[in-house]
């Protein structure tokens, strides 16, 4: 009976848990490679039993008429779908599509234009907007169950939300040019002011996005429920592409006067202020037209609010998941200046945002192609020992990654150096697409399957920390480690001329704030050590170190585990 209970009960956890199974949080360092990360869901095609429950859990069901025919999962195309399915598809790439856009931005082109400002430990403070991504877990069982009878159990949560983000996006599109400038300064607000406003958004998209995850599997029809994953990924992927490459391009002046202006200017064809209020009101206009337009089905009320907590805390007693959260929490330590600083270092050397913007450009098509082989290369290998290549490869790939930083041309990007980056970008794209393939399918394998969307959200969470915490612990060793003088101009310059006051003694300008002060003051700052060296190094080496020492043998053992060591006691 015990085992019963859990399967009745785990079919409301997996509805509302599956939401966040298997998306990781995009990096707000502006590397694509693991922004990839969050355009993905951990979700097995679903089997007759899984779709029979669906169609169980609606408040149309009832046996009080004939039973109808189980439903069986479809594999057609999307052209033969039902209309209204087809309309629903739309609707829900549409949901993930607003969800995409300020991620895009959060985790890929702010951080560019912030670093023309700031050092990379405020960039690193940045970084922790990412967080409600990974930590959603947590509130997404208080939104499956506190809702509105009358406004429906998921337009309860994603009307307000979007207007509080439309909102949000206006108010802080009034302002950001000038925070952007002032963030860090003396008389400005502090860096923890700015990250707040979109952790903010951030924890809006999060909580968005448990809800129309959980709405999608009543918007399409039983057979067609998988489809809500393709929507997700095409509706995410668009929204990140257009806010991170294509603004992040527009937003360049040098790519304006070279594609589209006679006159130069130094100001691109987009402004982050007006990219933010455009999407402000569009945000605003879609919940209008959700609100009025689109009725939602209605649902039974459902307790165990706490049933999904209760079931965590039972599966992180396991010793084996004890051991693979340990495995999570290290294993990303290697890659982290390389993920987190790379681009940012580029840019800084003067790669410029527009050749950034069309290396990820190029990057895009292989990231997609790759995952697929990807996926097929999991199946025919064991999955971790799969992941223990990509894990090698991803040192390799930060290796590579630092010999591209250092040879940077004296006389600035050339085609040979380009066509490098752009190498180097799909090199690491590949590993990291081999190594997140590998674990998400070794998650599914040994995830409990009366409890599946649990399981394999507590792993995938744990993932997502694990390459999270670091990056802000990595940001502020790459300032620490750096040692920069900034010395006084050998000419006499016209003081009036200069953009700050006149340097007229030698000091340190390792953080961008000095530096800025001795470019501005007539100076100039040489560079004695660049701390990305040191720190990217160390990662590798700790990276080595304890893939060497711990974490290969670790992983190989798991795999090798029965099936029966994973599960709770309840449910062998």
């Amino acid at each position: 009976m015990g085992v019963e209970t859990r399967r009745s009960k785990s079919k409301k956890r997996d509805d509302l848990s599956v939401s966040t199974s298997g998306r990781v949080n995009g990096h707000s360092n502006g590397n694509m490679n693991n922004n990839m990360e969050l355009r993905r869901k951990n979700i097995a095609p679903q089997d007759s039993g899984q779709v029979t429950a669906n169609l169980m859990a609606r408040e149309s069901f009832s046996l009080d008429e004939n039973v109808p025919k189980t439903p069986v999962a479809n594999n057609h195309g999307f052209w033969e779908l039902p209309i209204q399915d087809q309309k629903n598809f739309m609707l829900l790439v549409l949901l993930y599509f607003l969800q995409g856009v300020p991620m895009g931005l959060a985790a890929g082109s702010v951080p560019f234009l912030l670093k023309e400002h700031l050092s990379f430990g405020e960039i690193g403070i940045f970084s922790l907007a990412s967080y409600p991504y990974s930590l959603k877990l947590f509130w997404s069982p208080i939104v499956d169950a506190v809702w509105s009878p009358k406004v429906g159990r998921r337009k309860s949560w994603i009307l307000p939300i979007q207007l509080m983000s439309g909102f949000g996006m206006l108010y802080l599109g009034s302002m950001i040019e000038d925070l952007m400038a002032t963030t860090g300064k003396p008389g400005g607000p502090s860096i923890w002011n700015f990250t707040g406003w979109w952790f903010f958004l951030v924890f809006m998209c999060a909580t968005q996005d448990i809800a129309v995850d959980g709405w999608a599997l009543t918007l399409l029809t039983p057979g067609n429920v998988s489809y809500a994953s393709t929507a997700q990924t095409v509706g995410l992927t668009a929204g990140q592409f257009l806010s991170y490459t294509v603004f992040l391009a527009f937003n360049s002046g040098d790519f304006a006067n070279r594609y589209f202006r006679s006159v130069p200017s130094e100001e691109g064809l987009m402004s982050l202020g007006g990219y933010l209020t455009f999407w402000g009101w569009a945000y605003i206009a879609i919940t209008i037209g959700l609100a009025l337009f689109k009725k939602e089905e209605k649902t039974r009320n459902e307790d165990g609010i706490w049933d999904v907590y209760k079931i965590m805390w039972e599966v992180l007693k396991l010793r084996n998941i004890q051991t693979i959260i340990i495995v999570h929490l290290i294993a990303k330590i290697g890659f982290q200046a390389n993920d987190g600083v790379t681009n940012l270092k580029l840019l800084e050397k003067g790669f410029g945002k527009e050749n950034m913007a069309l290396t990820v450009l190029i990057d895009f098509p292989f990231e997609i192609g790759l995952g697929y082989y990807a996926g097929k290369w999991s199946q025919e290998y064991t999955p971790m020992r799969l992941w223990c290549w990509g894990f090698v490869g991803r040192l390799i790939a930060a290796v590579f990654a630092q010999i591209t930083v250092s040879i940077f041309p004296a006389g600035g990007v050339q085609s040979w150096y380009l066509l490098l980056v752009i190498a180097e970008h799909v090199f690491s794209t590949f590993t990291s697409t081999v190594m997140f393939v590998a674990v998400s399918a070794f998650h599914a394998r040994v995830a409990d399957p009366v409890i599946g969307g649990t399981y394999m959200t507590l792993l995938a969470t744990v993932s997502n920390l694990g390459g999270t915490f670091p990056k802000y612990f990595v940001l502020r060793l790459v300032d620490a480690f750096t040692r920069a003088t900034c010395h006084p101009s050998a000419k006499a310059l016209d003081s009036s001329t200069l953009k700050g006051p006149l340097v007229t003694e030698a000091f340190s300008c390792a953080v961008q704030a000095e530096r800025e002060r001795c470019e501005h003051g007539g100076g100039s700052c040489e560079i004695l050590h660049d701390g990305f060296y040191i720190v990217n190094i160390l990662c590798v080496i700790v990276g080595l170190l304890t893939f060497t020492m711990y974490i290969r043998k670790k992983v190989l053992i798991l795999q090798g585990l029965p099936l029966r060591a994973w599960r709770l006691a309840g449910s062998r």
